[in-house]
């Protein structure tokens, strides 16, 4: 994985574009990488309370994006104008989505928290036209009542135990924490750019670090680790591949690959986050974990190619 990166990365550093086979790699790549975090997540706040491991994970990301931007020459100083997607990205995705799926993550099992973490375009589909934002057409209507009803199987009382009040917390946390990321897509898809994402990303980790550290500091104290080669590896996974390389990643392949594409694709991440808890952590895949995956996951794909006409004029605008 880090072979293939680090090629796609070259390429990109001397053309400032990527090929379509480089771009596809680099997506895969984004897939892999976040759906196994989610293993490595689940290990992680078995260590560490849920604040502080994303705030040393979003550290350990800092470090690696500074390099990554460093070298790229894609290290500016933001506008006044992009302050508000800054804090927008940094408080609503890094800081709270990441801190509440980490704490839904103590309780619940990382392949039921990945599947309720990316409802998220669920969410976007039902409040954007609410918020006047968006209209909710039919299909995407359709692809809303098919994630809700994946939702209601992984809630089903054979598949959660109700009686179990700390599983219900964590599956509330997370499914909040996937409320969070798309109040913020909601903000994004208005934002006028001055900058290019990318080249804000590093500024919005570093919002999100401080806001991660303070908070952590004043809610837990200075944490005791027992530091061990397992937890260190861990935190390097999460920090510099399931972060800081999967965020340029994904910047680098939304200009290479149609948003369409990469919406569907990233469909992927839930089913890749079941396999990689299956293999890390021995978590068996039910009937019920399987039956809505798939109705999450075809929920989410009919919403995206409902979204195809706005995504194209989203692109011929620039």
């Amino acid at each position: 994985m880090l072979s293939a990166a680090s090629g796609c990365f070259k390429d990109f550093a001397m053309n400032s574009s990527l090929s379509p086979r480089a771009a596809i790699g680099l997506f895969l790549i984004v897939v892999l990488a976040w759906g196994v975090n989610w293993s490595m997540t689940k290990q992680l706040v078995q260590f560490l309370p849920p604040l502080w491991t994303a705030a040393i994970r979003s550290w350990i990301a800092l470090a690696g994006l500074f390099v990554i931007l460093r070298v790229s020459n894609n290290l500016v100083i933001p506008t006044r104008a992009d302050v508000p997607v800054i804090l927008s990205v940094a408080l609503l995705h890094m800081t709270l989505f990441s801190t509440l799926a980490a704490a839904g993550l103590r309780f619940l099992p990382a392949s039921k928290g990945v599947v309720l973490g990316y409802t998220t375009p669920l969410w976007v589909a039902l409040a954007a036209p609410l918020l006047g934002k968006d209209t909710l057409t039919a299909p995407k209507a359709a692809g809303a009542l098919l994630g809700l009803a994946g939702l209601a199987v992984i809630l089903n009382p054979t598949s959660i135990d109700w009686a179990n009040v700390n599983l219900l917390l964590g599956a509330g946390m997370v499914i909040l924490a996937a409320i969070c990321w798309a109040a913020n897509i909601i903000y994004i898809r208005a934002h006028r750019w001055i900058a290019s994402p990318l080249q804000l990303l590093i500024w919005q980790v570093l919002v999100a670090t401080i806001v991660l550290s303070i908070t952590a500091m004043i809610t837990n104290g200075v944490p005791h680790v027992e530091w061990s080669w397992k937890l260190a590896l861990l935190f390097l996974y999460s920090g510099l591949i399931g972060t800081a390389l999967a965020y340029w990643a994904m910047s680098m392949v939304n200009k290479s690959i149609s948003a369409l594409t990469t919406s569907l694709g990233t469909t992927a991440t839930p089913l890749v986050g079941i396999a990689s808890a299956a293999i890390l952590l021995g978590e068996p895949i039910d009937i019920s974990l399987a039956v809505a995956a798939a109705l999450i996951v075809a929920g989410i794909g009919l919403a995206a190619l409902a979204d195809r006409p706005r995504r194209s004029q989203a692109t011929a605008r620039g």
